[in-house]
């Protein structure tokens, strides 16, 4: 009778019995997943392991879990609003609670606040009057006004990644979390041309960064060859792995390339494992030569005899930081010309070809492009790239080993690109910042930063779940563009 009078009366009823059993199902899921995380702490105990419970904050986790889900069910039952303002109650009665550790209150905060946001959001696309699609279509608006902005935001974000190193604020850590972003920022603008302009997904692209990496670490070890000389061989060694894997795989589609790209990921992993007598195995390579100043300068305080260091070449006072800047702008420079090889690309024929494969693999067919050929170039020349990026990484760490190309380095790279709008330059950059960033920013949550990195995610895909900048504006037009202004003009004109 009750769900009936609200039907009547225009308001959805609620379910009590079937919303408590969801939350309940996703309490005890938590529940499974933080016991052995969370509960059960190992501690060295003078030369014994022992393990130190913490059964209260599972139980203050999985209580947090429990009131989220029934949270994020009135939201989804049109009852936003008050779960809106519940929400932010929460979250500032969380700040004045007292809580076992600093990083609980923290996810209680940023908890309440998502799903405040998740509330609000809903509040305010339930009152408005339009359709899913027009939505869509608006977000997708914003995406092409910030591409097209990103004629002047893009010279401004260079020139303060130029000045990033000399900046007030500009110790090694800031130095050193750059540097990693560039890396992944490069990473993505690589994979991007198989996801994002060839729209092929590829699950293995970690496979090219360690070949990139261990062709460096092999020829300086074995060969004495220095940075500069096997940086371009990283990439062709690289683009012929991509070759190799390319040739018999494209033929598949969908899921089933998928996989095969991911075997291929694991397969390299594997190799590098077990053939110990020359990749080092499981013990890695180390003593990974440093790249000195484009062969004239090392970056040594005492040099070898007869050769010089850089701060004797400049007359200057020798400096730790000075090879981690160089290795700042090296970094780059590379990601620039990727960028730039991409941009330039994308207006050529194959470009073309890759856009017209990721709309319609048949019709690109029925114009007479050979797909296969087309799959091949965009494999070889991102997995040329990735074998750049993975030299670097060799280069700056001094040690690689297996364990650095998992499949979690390939899922953070593929996030970036899909994150950030599958074909977006710019959007790369931006999830590059969020989804490398935040995890640095909360590094001091130990092994909750993964828990608020998550967090991070879930609020951005139901902000826009398509992207950040899902807008794929085509390389050539049949008619001129025409500007925001004349489009909302002419609307309202047909009105």
């Amino acid at each position: 009778m009750t769900a009936l009078a609200s039907q009547q009366s225009g308001r959805p009823g609620l379910d009590l019995p079937a919303m408590l059993k969801e939350a309940g199902v996703t309490a005890l899921i938590a529940l499974a997943l933080t016991f052995p995380l969370v509960g059960l702490r190992t501690v060295d105990v003078g030369s014994r392991l022992t393990v130190s419970p913490r059964f209260t904050e599972v139980a203050i986790a999985v209580a947090l879990v429990f009131i989220g889900r029934i949270g994020l069910i009135l939201t989804r039952e049109k009852q936003a609003l008050p779960v809106l303002v519940v929400s932010l109650g929460v979250a500032a009665a969380a700040w004045f609670l007292p809580f076992p550790s600093a990083a609980l209150k923290v996810i209680a905060i940023a908890g309440a606040l998502i799903i405040a946001i998740r509330a609000a959001i809903t509040a305010r696309s339930d009152r408005s009057t339009l359709s899913q699609q027009e939505r869509d279509r608006a977000m997708d608006r914003l995406g092409a006004r910030v591409q097209d902005a990103a004629v002047w935001i893009g010279p401004i974000a260079i020139l303060f990644a130029i000045v990033l190193p000399f900046m007030p604020f500009a110790n090694r850590s800031v130095v050193d979390i750059g540097i990693l972003i560039l890396t992944y920022i490069m990473l993505g603008w690589g994979l991007n041309i198989v996801v994002g302009l060839a729209g092929l997904l590829d699950l293995g692209y970690v496979a090219f960064y360690a070949v990139g990496a261990y062709s460096y670490a092999l020829l300086a070890h074995y060969f004495d060859f220095s940075f500069w000389l096997c940086l371009p061989l990283a990439g062709l060694l690289a683009a012929t792995s991509g070759v190799i894997l390319g040739f018999p795989v494209l033929r598949l589609r969908g899921d089933y390339f998928a996989i095969v790209t991911l075997g291929f990921g694991e397969i390299i992993r594997i190799v590098l494992l077990n053939w110990g007598v020359f990749t080092g195995g499981p013990n890695g390579i180390s003593g990974i030569p440093r790249p000195s100043f484009f062969g004239i300068a090392d970056f040594e305080r005492r040099p070898p005899e007869g050769e010089i260091a850089f701060h004797q070449l400049f007359g200057i006072a020798f400096d730790p930081m000075h090879r981690i800047i160089f290795l700042y702008y090296l970094i780059l420079a590379l990601a620039l010309c990727v960028n730039l090889f991409t941009m330039r690309i994308r207006k050529l024929p194959v470009g073309r070809a890759w856009e017209a494969l990721r709309e319609d693999d048949i019709a690109c067919t029925s114009l007479g492009i050979n797909r296969t050929n087309i799959k091949l170039a965009a494999f070889a020349i991102a997995a040329m790239f990735g074998g750049f990026a993975g030299s670097f990484f060799a280069t700056r760490q001094g040690f690689i080993s297996p364990e650095s190309f998992t499949f979690i380095e390939s899922a953070i790279i593929l996030a970036i690109v899909v994150l950030g709008g599958m074909g977006s330059q710019i959007g790369v950059v931006v999830a590059a910042l969020i989804i490398i960033g935040l995890p640095e920013a909360f590094r001091e949550l130990a092994e909750y930063r993964m828990l608020a990195f998550g967090m991070g995610m879930v609020l951005i895909m139901v902000w826009r779940p398509r992207g950040l900048l899902a807008h794929r504006d085509p390389t050539i037009l049949l008619h001129p563009k025409r500007s925001a202004r004349q489009q909302q003009a002419d609307s309202e004109a047909g009105e």
